[in-house]
């Protein structure tokens, strides 16, 4: 009995050994197109340059001061996700070109404070569809792992946005919204790790992408005044299987 034990003992090493030697999901590499799914963390915030008077009361329309003095204006990083694809086209080796469309649930905020009285937040939220297109050179492989880095561009639909609120129906100027552009074009750069399975490819991504203009819809109100731009950045970190 001492006997079976060792050798089913061994026997189990010598199949752990193997399957570490075997390199596996071997086929995915020879496929000039391959594709999955993706499920990716979001934090989003805004770049914000102010304009130089940025500091002073607002006053409305009619000369009457809606604001005290600004303190400070800030964006800070807030989490959201996304679910969408991934569509690989092999193009050398090392280096393929890569889309990994997705529908994004984010919400970005601005923090206004004042010399004087309670600061106030105010929320952008969006849902956007996500088009990016970019290249993936690739390291050479190493038994069941490869390194990568991409770079790229992203074009961006906020669907939420068709639902913009028309600031000539606020109550007042402190329940006035902060209006977005629908569409705009992004950079993006990462970097990330294939690890290869029995069947599938899974890669984990760590992304920035920032766009290339102003946001922010200029209109006559205490929120988008003092702001001259707001670009939008997000840090992503994706899951991709293929």
């Amino acid at each position: 009995m001492k006997r079976k034990l060792t050798l089913l003992f061994f026997s189990f090493l010598i199949g752990i050994s193997f399957a570490k030697a075997q390199n596996w999901a071997n086929g995915i590499d020879d496929d000039k197109f391959n594709w999955g799914y993706s499920f990716q963390y979001v934090s989003a915030q805004y770049k914000i340059w102010k304009n130089p008077n940025w500091r002073d009361p607002f006053f409305d329309a009619n000369g009457d001061q809606q604001t005290e003095g600004l303190k400070s204006i800030s964006s800070n990083p807030t989490a959201g996700f996304a679910i969408g694809f991934v569509g690989n086209r092999k193009i050398a080796n090392n280096l393929d070109l890569r889309s990994t469309p997705s529908l994004v649930f984010t919400e970005r905020k601005i923090n206004y404070s004042y010399i004087i009285g309670d600061p106030i937040e105010k929320k952008v939220n969006a849902t956007m569809i996500d088009l990016p297109l970019g290249l993936k050179l690739k390291s050479d492989r190493l038994m069941n792992f490869r390194a990568y880095m991409l770079g790229g561009l992203k074009y961006s639909i906020d669907m939420a946005s068709g639902k913009k609120q028309d600031n000539s129906l606020a109550f007042d100027e402190m329940s006035k919204f902060v209006n977005n552009q629908k569409t705009f074009l992004s950079y993006e750069a990462g970097v990330g790790m294939d690890f290869y399975f029995s069947f599938f490819k899974m890669s984990t991504e760590l992304k920035v992408s920032q766009s290339f203009k102003n946001l922010i819809i200029h209109e006559n109100t205490a929120f988008a005044q003092p702001i001259d731009k707001a670009k939008l950045r997000h840090f992503t970190f994706s899951l991709f299987f293929e």
